[in-house]
């Protein structure tokens, strides 16, 4: 059955809701305007939505109900899985007799038939619909929902807990077609940690859904998914961080945590949505293992001094530069591990908190709530600290808050995106700030990249190209070793021919930086004051022994650390 305009204007003129001129006036007025007569009621306040959905239903043969007051039994509410009460917006509220009465449903489309056999199917009772106001319905989901999450949901979120089950690489695809939803996400979270993988891409392609792992550094493909699955398992991850699984249209952030036997990580999830569904990044923290220390990170020598000359001073600002992803934040936590002790208050803004380390201050900016690296950074000033991290000086405010501070006494470590040390000087310049001010608030520039380690178990010596090691000792100069035999090293991949099962194969294992440290003197502070650009800074910084990225790379590479082609990829001008 429809119900006609006429119909309605009746059953409100019948239920004494409308008096019958005015009904007669709105049925003229649309059939002059082509404006539809629910518009036309709300446009002129008649009558309110309730009343118009009272009568609709009314002319439609469907019992309307008021959900708020109703007592809900949470045995009821079991039968509809919340991620499917949020995406039709209905709500299951009683049953119809003994075991086998149907199902009553509060629903804002109740003549969604193939929703109505869908949710017979899945609950496996006949259903009763009835037409309900829409935030009636949603308001009594999140009530139900919050108290009572379902059976399907409650077990998902048991599963995240420690005692969850161990699928081996190789059986993963078996596992996928068999297994329920909330197993399915479990795997692909045991697969990105048994990977040591950093991050996990889900995205929608066309009749599929692609699974990729960024371990050291590069984009794996490991997975593909059906495409009938790929809503499923976004509204588990939605769950699991605690986001809205209805809303589909605009990018959300949540975290939550995962454990697998004694590896425990921090996993931190963005949404976007594209044109084939939703598409999930989630990046991996670990939680075990500790901070690496600086010569851990590949910080040696010339460079490892000047860095620990910087930070012993009690005033100053030291910023780290690099991309996104080339461990900025990790060298800044070890430097911040040195000096973590009873005796100093250490306070860090970072965006998010990748890193939670005891006895330090920690503030996540929240820009929706007003507190940016700005706002936060000015307020750290009223906090007594004597360590301050931000996570990154991004705009003018920023800038003149973080030189303010370091010149009042405080010593001050953050990072910039400029592609070499040098480069740092010219930006905080770009962002407002005087260039004698910048001259006398500046320790120590750190340049970084991060190149993938050759594996142990399977690195082998081959003897480069003579266009190579000209190439090399151009770069290198005097740095070169005197006694280093003419070989470079690669990672085979393979173990008496067979796959390498420490590094899966791919000839690497973890990551290694790549650095390049020099501090402030007389003279680049006189390039500074004289607004010099970047490579006679940078030149100035060589000729006083800094050694460059690349440079570092090399001397890495002729180690065995890692490969040139690593070196060219991270550190290449």
């Amino acid at each position: 059955m429809v119900s006609t305009a006429q119909d309605i204007l009746e059953a409100l003129v019948s239920a004494n809701t409308l008096p019958a001129d005015a009904a007669e006036r709105i049925r003229t007025e649309s059939l002059n305007t082509g404006e539809s007569v629910e518009a036309l009621l709300q446009k002129k306040h008649l009558v309110s939505d309730e009343d118009y959905a009272r009568a609709r239903a009314s002319t439609l043969g469907i019992p309307f109900i008021t959900l708020s007051g109703q007592a809900i039994s949470p045995d009821v509410v079991n039968f509809i899985p919340e991620p499917v009460a949020r995406r039709y917006t209905l709500v299951p509220f009683q049953i119809d007799g003994g075991e086998k009465g149907a199902l009553s449903i509060a629903m804002v489309d109740p003549l969604d038939f193939q929703v109505i056999e869908f949710l017979e199917k899945k609950s496996g009772r006949a259903v009763k619909p009835f037409m309900a106001m829409k935030d009636d319905i949603t308001g009594a989901i999140e009530e139900l929902y919050t108290q009572n999450l379902g059976a399907d949901v409650s077990a998902a979120l048991e599963e995240s807990a420690p005692a969850i089950k161990t699928y081996e690489a190789g059986r993963l695809g078996e596992v996928i077609r068999e297994a329920p939803i909330a197993q399915i996400v479990s795997a692909i979270l045991e697969q990105a940690i048994r990977l040591r993988a950093s991050d996990v891409h889900i995205e929608p392609l066309i009749g599929e859904t692609r699974v990729r792992y960024r371990v050291d550094g590069i984009l794996q493909e490991r997975l593909m998914l059906p495409h009938r699955l790929q809503d499923a398992v976004v509204s588990r991850i939605k769950i699991l961080a605690d986001m809205k699984i209805d809303e589909k249209r605009i990018p959300q952030d949540g975290r939550f945590n995962f454990k697998m036997g004694e590896s425990e990580v921090d996993l931190r999830v963005s949404t976007l949505p594209t044109v084939h569904g939703e598409k999930v990044v989630m990046r991996l923290l670990k939680k075990s293992g500790g901070i690496p220390t600086l010569p851990e990170l590949g910080l040696r020598g010339l460079a490892l001094k000047h860095l620990q000359t910087a930070i012993l001073r009690p005033h100053g600002i030291i910023l780290v530069t690099g991309p996104t992803g080339s461990g900025k934040t990790t060298t800044l936590y070890a430097v911040l591990a040195i000096l973590n002790n009873a005796k100093v208050n250490i306070m860090t803004l970072e965006d998010p908190v990748e890193y939670e380390m005891p006895g330090i201050n920690q503030v996540q900016i929240n820009p929706a709530a007003g507190l940016t690296f700005s706002t936060g950074l000015r307020s750290f000033l009223r906090q007594d600290p004597n360590i301050i991290l931000v996570g990154e000086i991004r705009d003018t405010e920023t800038t003149e808050l973080a030189i303010q501070a370091a010149l009042t006494g405080h010593l001050v470590f953050s990072t910039l995106h400029t592609n070499n040390a040098a480069g740092a000087i010219p930006r905080l310049i770009d962002l407002g700030a005087e260039p004698f001010l910048v001259a006398s608030a500046l320790n120590a520039m750190v340049g970084q990249r991060i190149a993938r380690r050759l594996c142990p178990t399977c690195k082998e010596e081959y003897t480069p190209t003579p266009e190579v090691l000209t190439d090399m000792k151009s770069v290198v100069g005097e740095l070169w070793p005197a006694d280093k035999p003419m070989v470079l090293y690669k990672g085979k991949g393979t173990v008496n021919g067979a796959p390498c099962e420490s590094c899966g194969g791919s000839g690497y294992l973890g990551r290694l930086g790549v650095f390049e440290v020099f501090p402030i003197t007389d003279e680049i502070s006189k390039l500074t004051l004289t607004r010099a650009p970047m490579k006679d800074i940078e030149r100035q910084a060589v000729k006083e022994g800094m050694i460059t990225m690349k440079q570092d790379g090399y001397l890495k590479a002729l180690e065995g650390a890692t490969t040139i082609e690593e070196v060219l990829r991270v550190a290449q001008d």
